[in-house]
């Protein structure tokens, strides 16, 4: 047994060591994703919001500061599902919550 512990672990160089064996890379591709169906975004213009009222709110017509604060909550873009849920709930809010004050 050597005196040094290191040389006791690594294995003498006359001991002939074992080739390793070269293994080719297999690539992996990863899984193809199912794609969803997304809602197309569209512009969240004040024509916009005019036209989702006269679909679905029963007066058919919105306020200017009703208009605003859609856009204001609803930002740049949005589906026209979200677009839809916003001008019903704008009819349903408090007038307080609506309008900025000054």
């Amino acid at each position: 047994m050597p005196d040094n512990p290191v040389e006791a672990v690594l294995p003498a160089e006359s001991e002939p060591q074992p080739e390793k064996k070269k293994m080719k890379a297999k690539t992996m591709k990863a899984p193809v994703k199912a794609k969803t169906p997304r809602a197309p975004r569209m512009a969240v213009s004040e024509s916009t919001i005019k036209k989702a009222a006269a679909r679905l709110v029963p007066q058919g017509a919105l306020v200017s500061t009703e208009i605003h604060y859609i856009q204001r909550v609803l930002g740049i873009s949005a589906t026209q599902s979200e677009i839809d849920e916003k001008v019903i709930a704008v009819r349903k809010m408090p007038w307080e919550s609506i309008v900025i004050a000054e």
